[in-house]
């Protein structure tokens, strides 16, 4: 199974994105990602720093460690192949073709194949064997300025399942996640927040998380996170205090809260 880690907050965001993907070992894996939206310098554009290893989350760590992305705004993915071998370039977080909007995905998109073709007859240029490189082109496609409308856009595209975190160098202050057929939260920390797919990702960090329903988005900003459907329409997620530990969460405790919570939404 796959783990997806976002963080948007006051700190530096890659410490965060390593040590959340460290406890999504036990989930099981073959590839490891990192993106993270990096400080400018002076003068100089916005640039994402994308790091990828397609062996341990310890080899990702420690190219990151030579050279650490500054920034405070990232996601990261720990993966388990379905489309395409466990490579360097099947690896997420995957991009665009301008490599502005960066994604990390759980789930199968079954219409993939046909949406892939759409795009290469638009002009998009793939880099993976993976179903989850739809995504960030057909975002792509349809953005106009509003890097939320075009997520709304693309993923009423979709069939199948998904749980996603995304974000775009156009929008440095907005992480947005969403789910359909696979579990994903929001975690309320104090001026930062997370979107997990695995609570176990986030319980060092915060204790109060924000349960998606199915087809729902969150967009998530320095001001706090905002929920809505697919077709723009504010609902109001459930607010849960988690009560355990990484260890109780391991043994099989979020499984149980989030089909607990998604039955009850």
């Amino acid at each position: 199974m796959c783990g997806i880690i976002g963080y948007l907050g006051d700190r530096e965001a890659t410490p965060i994105l390593m040590e959340s993907l460290k406890r999504l070992e036990y989930r099981g894996y073959d590839s490891a990602g990192v993106a993270v939206l990096e400080l400018p310098k002076p003068g100089q554009p916005l640039h994402t720093s994308l790091t990828k290893s397609e062996a341990k989350v310890d080899t990702l760590i420690e190219k990151l460690q030579a050279n650490m992305p500054t920034g405070h705004l990232g996601i990261g993915h720990t993966r388990w192949a379905t489309h395409g071998k466990p490579t360097y370039i099947n690896a997420h977080p995957h991009t665009d073709c301008h490599g502005k909007i960066f994604v990390v995905h759980n789930g199968i998109i079954e219409n993939f194949a046909e949406l892939k073709a759409e795009l290469e007859a638009a002009g998009h240029e793939f880099t993976s064997e993976t179903d989850t490189e739809v995504v960030p082109h057909l975002i792509e496609a349809n953005y106009k300025g509003d890097f939320l409308a075009a997520v709304r856009a693309a993923l009423k595209r979709i069939r199948g399942a998904y749980a996603l975190a995304m974000f775009s160098t156009d929008d440095p202050e907005l992480l947005i996640g969403a789910r359909l057929n696979a579990p994903l939260v929001v975690g309320l920390g104090d001026h930062e927040y997370y979107i997990a797919s695995d609570i176990t990702a986030i319980i060092p960090y915060t204790k109060r998380v924000l349960v998606l329903g199915e087809g729902e988005v969150a967009a998530v900003t320095p001001l706090g996170a905002e929920v809505s459907t697919l077709d723009g329409i504010t609902v109001k997620p459930k607010l849960i205090h988690v009560d355990w530990d990484v260890s109780q969460a391991q043994k099989g405790g979020f499984a149980h809260f989030m089909l607990k919570e998604i039955h009850e939404t």
